[in-house]
């Protein structure tokens, strides 16, 4: 029975650590927008200076949003096609976890719960509580001449405050990556 319960808890350290290492994305963008159009690109610096983290995570996320964007060929100029602009969102998240499995004894029928009378069953017990910050986020693709958005990405996913510089900035370039993934966006529609 000891092993039992040992190799649950690994299972179920193992499902946290899965889970919270992932990034969920969602995208959105104007159908009517060819993407095909856009090859350069500049810094949003309105957008970017709201963004309430710190100045040193606003750069970490603007080079690695250079990086992708320079791997796809997109280059960064003055005269840009697109602007980028980033924001955030964080909350606290309170997960509860109810651990009941084992065997015990009570009252309740084993056939009939509604029948009054000596019953049995197996778990064991108790509740986990852990709270984590979970973090969002938003990089927005703005047209540099209509001035409107044509593409969002979020990613939403736990963030590791952590003293590991190193550790930090893999965590934010998984974001971003993980966002821009998704653009630009392979179903839209070539119009324009």
């Amino acid at each position: 029975m000891k092993n039992v319960k040992l190799f649950t808890l690994a299972v179920m350290a193992l499902i946290l650590l899965a889970s919270c290492s992932s990034v969920r994305v969602v995208s959105d963008y104007d159908q009517q927008t060819n993407f095909n159009t856009y090859k350069s690109y500049a810094f949003y610096k309105t957008g970017i200076d709201q963004a309430q983290i710190s100045d040193l995570d606003k750069k970490r996320i603007l080079r690695a949003i250079e990086n992708e964007l320079g791997s796809r060929g997109f280059v960064k100029s003055e005269n840009p096609d697109v602007l980028i602009s980033i924001f955030t969102k964080e909350r606290e998240r309170v997960d509860v976890y109810n651990n009941n499995f084992g065997w015990g004894w009570g009252w309740g029928g084993f056939y009939n719960p509604w029948v009054w009378g000596p019953g049995w069953g197996w778990g064991w017990g108790g509740n986990n509580v852990s709270t984590r910050t979970e973090g969002s986020l938003y990089i927005d693709v703005i047209d540099a001449n209509k001035k409107e958005l044509v593409w969002q990405g979020r990613g939403v996913g736990t963030l590791n405050n952590t003293k590991n510089i190193e550790r930090k900035e893999e965590r934010i370039r998984e974001f971003v990556s993980q966002i821009l993934q998704e653009y630009p966006p392979t179903t839209a529609v070539a119009s324009n």
